[in-house]
């Protein structure tokens, strides 16, 4: 399979070079972005196969599953209604529901029968039983952030929540996806949103990020929440800003999407992605989405802060490499005086406003051609010295990992200049890239570790399941053509003594065929196929989900 560097442009009328092969003839994956119906009653489905008897739980997931109201329709992936899955797995029978996210968007939405709540790329357009000097005016309202969560489901002092990007998370029951409590993180420590992709300690500390916008302009917060309740209707009490930190410029912070953890730090990922913050606090009187205040800057360069987890000191060194965007990290890992981050990156940042449902729903060349504009997304490391001092010497690596490529070069008090290192093979390229990475997080998260997992994407969303060993940065794959798998969630058996002692649970989806949906189960070491659990119901293609084992 040959590569090409295909020569873009940012809109800047800056050149972007991205390692593509350009892929004809994709098939339509249209009905994997179309509404659907909830299952709010367990159904059973036929299992083929084996699922293996010491697995007993509840797969959860998220995602958008409802993409209008009445004539009115969502323009952007991420604005669809939250639906919430659960395949409740017990001794080798499968039964699935879903339920919509019974959130104030949801419910203001279906009452009118119009989208009444503005989401990330959709504006809300005024009530038309206004007349138009009160049409007019609440142009100059500020837009409410939405409760739609959307996106994941993480976990606070041992309870669920749904989580987006916004200030609101909704606590919901596991057991019967019933919405239960909308939790409001500005209630309890001043942050406007926190990511949806929180680190955990080993005790159940939580930490998180968060924006901040008041009159000193934006800030960055690392978040830090206790793993225990003090009373039974605890939610975010004991909450505490850790540290905050000042955005290179105010007025356009980064977006980020999650960050990483090691033992002893967190590391934010300040990246070229940036917010427009007076382009979003006018979008309404403007006319325009929130989305559009979002735009890739590659002349800036991509910046790694280290703060003390336990101090909530800032580093003062900075470790700086080229333009890089990246959503999700793999894990981070302290060893010899080094971190090591190791992420799933792009060369390019524009991929947000590709994710637009028209293009989703394309076909034929048209959608071939929205997928080969897109960058690649490939597993990379950086190695970071933490012991960087006035002694240090400036113009040599100082990455004396034997074995590792990338280069961390000192190159004034307080910068350091970084260049990765992949984190695999020429193979992946054939395999589109590896986005939605995974881990054995109990055992390995900020810890060396040997594999991970995610999926392939010769396709706009994941249409192969990836295992990657770091030893020798070799794959396995699951792949059968017209077959689209979710991000992978691993499960440790009972008795693992190895990494990858386990199974990989998957939702697979079949846009050629209708009620085509299966739960997969593969045996995480050989990613060989167990079993599955055929589900005859249609599922929108969504974002992430957790296994939640049975007591």
């Amino acid at each position: 399979m040959s590569h090409v560097n295909i020569e873009g442009s940012d809109g800047n009328g800056t050149a972007k070079a991205c390692m593509t092969t350009p892929l004809r003839g994709l098939e339509t994956i249209a009905p994997l972005v179309r509404s659907v119906e909830e299952t709010p009653e367990p159904i059973t489905t036929e299992v083929q196969g084996t699922i293996p008897s010491w697995l007993n739980g509840n797969l959860l997931r998220n995602g958008p599953g409802k993409f209008e109201f009445g004539n009115t329709h969502y323009n952007h992936w991420f604005d669809g209604m939250a639906m919430l899955h659960q395949f409740k797995i017990d001794n080798g029978q499968v039964t699935y529901m879903s339920r919509f996210l019974q959130s104030d968007a949801y419910k203001s939405n279906s009452e009118r029968d119009r989208i009444v709540m503005s989401e990330f790329g959709t504006l809300a357009m005024p009530d038309p039983c206004k007349n138009f000097f009160q049409r007019f005016l609440s142009r100059f309202e500020m837009m409410k952030p939405t409760d739609n969560a959307s996106v994941s489901f993480v976990k606070y002092k041992g309870d669920y929540y749904v989580s987006t990007e916004t200030n609101f998370m909704h606590r919901v029951n596991p057991e019967n996806l019933e919405t239960l409590e909308k939790v409001d993180w500005s209630k309890f420590i001043a942050v406007n949103g926190a990511t949806a992709h929180p680190h955990y300690d080993p005790d159940g500390t939580t930490y998180n990020m968060g924006n901040s916008y008041g009159s000193k302009g934006a800030l960055y917060n690392i978040i830090k929440v206790p793993p225990e309740k003090t009373e039974t209707t605890d939610t975010l009490q004991g909450a505490k800003v850790l540290c905050s930190i000042v955005p290179e410029d105010k007025a356009h912070p980064s977006y980020y999407h999650s960050f990483a953890m090691s033992e002893n730090y967190v590391v934010f990922i300040e990246q070229p992605i940036k917010m427009d913050l007076l382009k979003i606090i006018t979008c309404k009187l403007r006319g325009k989405a929130l989305s559009e205040g979002i735009y890739w800057d590659p002349k800036q360069e991509t910046v790694f802060h280290l703060i003390d987890k336990r101090t909530g000191e800032v580093s003062s060194v900075k470790y700086h490499t080229k333009a890089i965007s990246t959503f999700h990290q793999i894990n981070a890992f302290e060893e010899d005086g080094f971190l090591m981050l190791d992420m799933c990156c792009s060369d390019d940042g524009q991929a947000i406003n590709n994710y637009l449902i028209q293009n989703l729903r394309k076909s034929g060349d048209a959608l071939d051609e929205v997928y080969n504009t897109l960058c690649r997304v490939f597993p990379r490391r950086f190695v970071l010295p933490l012991h960087v001092t006035s002694e240090t010497p400036t113009g040599q690596n100082l990455n004396t990992r034997p074995s590792s490529t990338a280069t961390s070069v000192k190159v004034s008090k307080d910068k350091v200049l970084c260049q990765h290192e992949n984190l695999h093979g020429d193979d992946l390229h054939e395999y589109g890239g590896l986005e939605f990475p995974q881990i054995n997080y109990g055992r390995c998260n900020t810890r060396p570790y040997r594999y991970f997992y995610g999926c392939g994407f010769r396709h706009l969303v994941g249409d192969s399941l990836l295992k990657m060993d770091l030893k020798d940065k070799s794959l396995k794959v699951w792949y059968q053509k017209g077959f689209f798998p979710s991000e992978p969630v691993f499960v440790p058996s009972p008795d693992a003594v190895e990494d990858d002692d386990g199974v990989i649970l998957s939702v697979v989806l079949t846009p050629s065929q209708d009620k085509g949906t299966f739960l997969l189960v593969l045996d995480a070491k050989t990613f060989e196929e167990l079993g599955r659990a055929n589900v005859p119901v249609n599922m929108a293609y969504g974002f992430h989900g957790t296994f939640n084992a049975s007591a």
